[in-house]
């Protein structure tokens, strides 16, 4: 991620964003192409994968985990991590594959979940339509340049997403302020992929070299919620059977280290983020080191799922 706590643009892409969440229908649909899709996909550098405005039963797997696609000189990028948005690839992300397009039919092969075929549909000036007739789901991306494109709005949005990109977090700084309290003893944290409120695991091992060795003695869903008025700050609540839930307000540092304020007893924490989980690329990443994954990350569709309008049948 490129910067943190810039509110330039913030309000503009929020809306943006969030407008795109409207019911389509099919009156709404314009079918006739302008341009040519080679055009049309090269008019934006990058298209937002809008998932709440998806339409369908079905799942198409890498549209499903990006949160940004590109299409480049028959090269398909995508930006499937929070850590490091905005930064990757000028903005871009990964090369994830590659596609044709040809009338308006995009063909990508993508490199994990191979070969899938699109109707493309122009919505408006800066939305477009990726209809998958062999699940019969639509996605709709909308088209932004990367000089206008709010990559913090995307990433706080989503910040769960940004937790689950490391195999563990390790809390490497404890204020000497506040109350002693239980969770002093936690020293590991890990966030599994699922959703806004999902799993996380604890544990009180010390000095863990690899991530895969540390015995998690606690497993308890998480949540995250928003604190009105700063859109950068957010609350993360804990939920511990043998005590009390545990509530923080979470700030991001940067790309690899949080903050987590604990109000009742006053207490900050640091954690570090470990064994940095980057889809679909091995090795070092940025001086982290990466590791090869196949974990089903996707980002969840908080709409109600509804079936298609268009015709699963190509005319």
């Amino acid at each position: 991620m490129k910067t943190f706590k810039l509110l330039t643009g913030f309000a503009l892409m929020a809306t943006l964003f969030t407008s795109c969440y409207t019911e389509i229908g099919v009156d709404d649909f314009n079918d006739t192409p302008q341009v040519s899709l080679n055009q049309l996909l090269n008019s934006y550098d990058l298209w937002y994968v809008d998932i709440n405005a998806t339409v369908g039963q079905g799942e198409t797997p890498f549209l499903q985990k990006a949160f940004t696609m590109s299409f480049r000189n028959g090269n398909v990028y995508a930006n499937n991590n929070l850590v490091g948005i905005g930064s990757q690839g000028g903005g871009l992300g990964i090369s994830v594959g590659y596609y044709e397009a040809y009338d308006m039919i995009l063909d990508v092969y993508h490199d994990l979940d191979g070969f899938e075929t699109f109707d493309v549909f122009q919505i408006d000036n800066n939305t477009i339509e990726l209809y998958n007739p062999f699940n019969d789901t639509s996605y709709f991306l909308d088209g932004y340049q990367t000089s206008n494109f709010d990559y913090d709005f995307v990433f706080f949005d989503n910040i769960h997403y940004f937790l689950q990109e490391y195999g563990a977090w390790e809390k490497t700084y404890t204020s000497q302020m506040g109350a002693l309290n239980e969770f002093d003893n936690e020293n590991y944290l890990q966030f599994l992929s699922g959703g806004n409120d999902s799993e996380f695991r604890s544990s009180q091992d010390e000095n863990v070299g690899n991530t895969n060795d540390i015995y998690w003695d606690y497993t308890g869903l998480y949540g995250i919620n928003d604190v009105a008025g700063d859109a950068y700050i957010k609350t993360l609540t804990l939920d511990y059977d043998y005590f009390d839930n545990e509530f923080f307000e979470l700030d991001v540092i940067n790309d690899g280290k949080i903050e987590l304020f604990h109000s009742t007893s006053g207490t900050v924490y640091e954690f570090e983020g470990r064994g940095y989980i980057q889809y679909l690329r091995t090795g070092a990443v940025d001086g982290k080191e990466g590791k090869s994954t196949t974990i089903e990350k996707k980002r969840k569709q908080k709409t109600p799922k509804k079936d298609n309008p268009r015709d699963s049948k190509r005319s």
